[in-house]
């Protein structure tokens, strides 16, 4: 089996090179950029499985580097943020990003986000079914979803939590359990990651031909995704 290729963005030069040699010796192929304008070039070039992307960054910031990025691609980006700052992590998953870690970070913590991460997004099945429901079509072997006919241009993570909305459309779907499902984590408190994914979902979903909502929010539990869209 080839070796998962990563792209670490991180200005830190001394951060970056400790991570490239964690990574490396679990195996990964790695690559690193220190600043926002290189890492988004590289990041483009669509050879990555995953790109781990530092906030503060010279050039173009983090944000600037995703929203460039999923303007063309929906690689895989875990977010690395400041402690504590709760807007630099919402801020990156409204942008797209699939997860994020708070620094400092322990070195197991990292490595379960990516194996996560890289799991939920390559561990389809390429023989799998596509699954039609009303005007929603999924093929899972190749993370493509249509709507209406129209390829929807999701993320990785957007397209599990879609599949498994539909697998169980009409049955609430509690947080928890979704959290382990599509982010392959326990739902913390006040971790609004799962909530940021759904939003961004819904977004990207075109409306349906009587304009009823497609997914239903019971507060406090979870997700709903009504039989009738």
């Amino acid at each position: 089996m080839n070796k998962s290729k990563l792209l670490v963005i991180e200005d830190d030069i001394e951060l970056c090179q400790l991570l490239s040699t964690l990574l490396a010796l679990e195996g990964y192929d790695i690559d690193s950029a220190h600043d926002g304008r290189t890492g988004l070039a590289m990041a483009l070039t669509n050879q990555y499985q995953l790109v781990l992307l530092d906030v503060m960054l010279p050039q173009l910031n983090g944000f600037e580097v995703l929203q460039g990025l999923r303007l063309q691609s929906n690689v895989p980006v875990l977010m690395l943020t400041a402690k504590g700052d709760e807007i630099d992590r919402v801020t990156g998953l409204e942008f797209g990003a699939d997860d994020y870690l708070p620094k400092p970070f322990n070195d197991r913590e990292l490595l379960a986000r990516i194996k996560a991460i890289l799991r939920r997004t390559q561990s389809h099945d390429s023989k799998s079914q596509p699954l039609i429901h009303g005007d929603i079509e999924l093929n899972p072997g190749r993370q493509e979803a249509k709507c209406q006919g129209v390829i929807l241009d999701l993320t990785g993570t957007e397209f599990l939590l879609l599949l498994e909305l539909i697998k169980q459309a009409g049955q609430l779907l509690d947080k928890n359990q979704l959290s382990q499902l599509v982010l392959g984590k326990r739902l913390q408190p006040f971790d609004r990651s799962l909530d940021m994914h759904v939003s961004n979902l819904r977004k990207k979903l075109p409306v349906t031909s009587d304009n009823s909502p497609r997914i239903k929010t019971v507060r406090g539990h979870g997700y709903i995704w009504l039989t009738n869209a």
